[in-house]
């Protein structure tokens, strides 16, 4: 009895050390947390970005204080999370601390709290630049001001917003930006292009209320704006429209600790070589526009637009593009699982529709309804139809009501409002929308095909098929055709000269 209580930590500490070990499991493998454990005095180099330089196109500015904040990002997040299990001799630290910052950042959680650490350490890399920053952490009372007590408080200007998603995208960046063999030459080459954010930056002000939906939105911009959102604002905006961004310190911190395991000689990277990618955002879906989609969905699309987020979309992937030049747009997209199929009726097994500029919406599918896509055009075996259905491209609602709608022609669209649709949630498509339908003209159209090389390979199949078939349809038999006696021609002339003779059948 008397040695119980000497011993008595010693099931607590085992019993946490086997919970902490499970978590990080399941993000990273063991063995890799415990040979970067071995350097945690170089933690702060292992989680800095690879050297590279930003630059914005114009018209658009690089944010302020954008470079300082990248150089702090690294020394920020070790500071916060791994500071009590690092120690300044390789290996001396604390393993049960080190799980435990890790589990804190890189553990599955509720939405807020991933989200939470992203803007912890986006205020304490502001502070170490200099940079200016409305989001503060207040530890609990009786928290410590550890990571595991405490809430984040504030207000973020529509500059902060701008600069955190900037910070957030590098951070995606990083881990799947073409790298340069031999290393040391990463921060030599031609400055990084980084996607307009401005309108995720409207998209939370709308959300929040700080921005009116009318027609001022065309002219807004990030430097002239003024009144910002809270914090708690800006989660519940994250949540509902761009849920993948609480992901992004998750990622990051993963893919830095497994570039530090890797031979940069040896380490597998996309080819700077491809010029297929667009890397100019020449087409209507940018790099920015891809990788909001990409924190909106939660399927295997997400995974497909986020490496396109930074190399630029696959021209090859490009299957139809058409522009005319205008003043006031307003962009709208479409995702679905499925192809287009000429039908009468609506089908499809999952879809998405998004504004994309001048506000970024997406509206995810409501479960009501399946009325996904609908596809309808002329056929060659024309029937009497009493109603005739429409002709065109449809997308949720109902045959006549629909709630996008183009025409045959791809000149006109037409906007009706979410009560007549069941299918996707609801919300405006575009600017200051009412109650009427809205019909505008078509300017750009473009379609993506993203089914991938399984995809590719079965069309490729479908296709050498058609051309074997096309072709054995054009073959002609140079033999009987140049025979006489069996051409019709002969056939017909010797009716014509006497159709009552008899003529003997061949056997």
């Amino acid at each position: 009895m008397g040695g119980s209580s000497s011993t008595a930590s010693a099931p607590a500490e085992a019993r946490e050390l086997r919970e902490q070990e499970a978590l990080a499991s399941a993000a990273l493998s063991l063995p890799l947390l415990r040979a970067v454990f071995s350097r945690s005095p170089d933690l702060a180099a292992t989680l800095s970005l690879p050297p590279a330089s930003f630059r914005s196109a114009p018209p658009l500015e690089t944010p302020a204080h954008f470079q300082d904040l990248l150089a702090s990002l690294g020394p920020s997040i070790a500071s916060l999370f791994f500071s009590r299990g690092a120690s300044t001799d390789a290996g001396a630290g604390d393993w049960v601390a080190f799980l435990r910052g890790f589990n804190s950042c890189c553990a599955r959680a509720r939405a807020s709290l991933p989200l939470a650490a992203l803007l912890r350490v986006y205020a304490a890399a502001c502070a170490a630049a200099g940079a200016p920053c409305g989001v503060q952490f207040r530890p609990d009372e009786d928290g410590g001001g550890d990571e595991e007590g405490g809430k984040v408080v504030g207000e973020l200007a529509p500059g902060e917003i701008a600069l955190l998603l900037s910070m957030c995208w590098v951070m995606a960046w990083s881990g799947l930006a073409p790298r340069v063999s031999g290393g040391e030459e990463g921060g030599k080459g031609e400055p990084v292009l980084h996607p307009d954010v401005s309108h995720l930056v409207l998209s939370a002000l709308v959300s929040a209320g700080a921005v009116a939906d009318d027609e001022d939105v065309w002219g807004w911009e990030v430097s002239a704006a003024g009144k910002g959102v809270s914090v708690q604002e800006f989660t519940s905006w994250v949540i509902s429209t761009v849920p993948g961004l609480g992901n992004c310190l998750s990622r990051y911190v993963q893919d830095r600790f497994r570039s530090s395991e890797v031979d940069p000689t040896k380490e597998s990277s996309v080819s700077t070589g491809n010029t297929t990618f667009d890397t100019s955002d020449a087409y209507l879906l940018t790099r920015g526009r891809a990788w909001s989609i990409s924190l909106s969905v939660r399927n295997t699309l997400s995974e497909k637009f986020l490496p396109a987020s930074v190399i630029g979309m696959d021209t090859e992937d490009l299957l139809y593009s058409d522009n005319v030049d205008a003043g006031q747009k307003w962009g709208l997209g479409v995702l679905t699982e499925d192809g287009f199929e000429n039908k009468d009726t609506f089908y499809g097994s999952s879809g998405f529709l998004c504004a994309t500029y001048p506000i970024f919406r997406m509206l995810l599918p409501s479960g009501k309804e399946k009325n996904i896509m609908y596809c309808h055009l002329h056929t060659q075996l024309k029937t009497y139809e009493a109603t005739p259905k429409p002709l065109g491209l449809a997308f949720g609602g109902s045959i006549g009501n629909e709630r996008v709608f183009i025409d045959e022609d791809f000149s006109k669209v037409t906007i009706r409002h979410h009560a007549v649709d069941k299918t996707y949630q609801h919300g405006s498509l575009i600017p200051n929308q009412g109650y009427l339908p809205v019909e505008a003209s078509i300017l750009d159209f473009e379609v993506w095909g993203l089914g991938g090389q399984t995809t590719k390979r079965q069309q490729d199949i479908f296709k050498k098929r058609e051309d074997i078939f096309s072709g054995q349809r054009r073959k002609i038999d140079l033999a009987a055709f140049g025979n006489w006696e069996d051409s019709p021609e002969k056939m017909m002339m010797d009716m014509v000269s006497d159709p009552n003779r008899p003529r003997r059948e061949e056997r």
